[in-house]
């Protein structure tokens, strides 16, 4: 497994590197973002671990061209723990959020829970329709009526695989999580901004949702 590293801080970027390669993944790096989207072209890599703070291209710009692209998984690492880089790292489409100081068995721990998301084969290949809705889960693509194709990242469509093969039932908010990110990996606003996220593709007005109903203090539901 390969991962792109990609840090300014040029001690902390070895540590990084340090800690990845004895875990068993082989490491590139870049310090600007610049040079972040070069690798990335470059050497197809199987994650990358990107700062926010970095010189030429900010890390959410880098996020955000990468995912324009590709589902290569991304895990932000970063000093800026502010709820509101929170959200706007994950509206762009990063996987997961870590908030330096981190530990590096957590780092790794996490790394892994990323990369077995997107290499497990779903649970549910056949397609599934509820309503006007069809979702191709091997594809990541819903049919959505008269609105045609839209594509989903693999978080995305695995949220709406759960909440579509649930339709009906009330899943609390762990559950999902745990559905998507697997145990202890996700959190709440994370589930949010997927929730937010999904909506804004699969709804035909996100602001009243027809579909993905918010169930308070409990959870969420697919309403068919």
């Amino acid at each position: 497994m390969k991962t792109l590293i990609v840090d300014d801080d040029l001690a902390l970027a070895d540590v990084l590197s340090f800690t990845m390669r004895r875990a068993g993944f082989e490491v590139i790096m870049a310090h600007d973002g610049q040079s972040a989207l070069d690798r990335w072209s470059d050497n197809n890599p199987d994650l990358i671990i990107l700062d926010l703070n970095l010189p030429k291209l900010d890390g959410l710009k880098v996020c955000q061209q990468i995912r324009a692209q590709s589902n290569t998984p991304i895990i932000i690492l970063t000093v800026r723990g502010e709820e509101d880089d929170v959200v706007k790292g994950l509206e762009l489409g990063a996987d997961d959020y870590i908030v330096k100081p981190f530990s590096p068995r957590q780092l790794v721990a996490r790394a892994e829970a990323v990369l077995r998301r997107v290499t497990t084969s779903p649970v549910s290949p056949a397609p599934i329709q509820v309503g006007e809705l069809t979702l191709d889960p091997l594809r990541s693509e819903v049919h959505c009526g008269n609105e045609g194709l839209v594509q989903l990242t693999k978080l995305e469509c695995k949220l709406m695989e759960t909440l579509m093969i649930n339709r009906g039932s009330v899943l609390p908010i762990e559950t999902l999580i745990d559905s998507v990110w697997g145990p202890s990996a996700g959190d709440r606003v994370m589930l949010k901004q997927l929730v937010y996220r999904l909506r804004r593709k699969i709804e035909p007005n996100p602001s009243k949702p027809k579909y993905i109903q918010t169930v308070a203090g409990v959870g969420y539901t697919f309403e068919t």
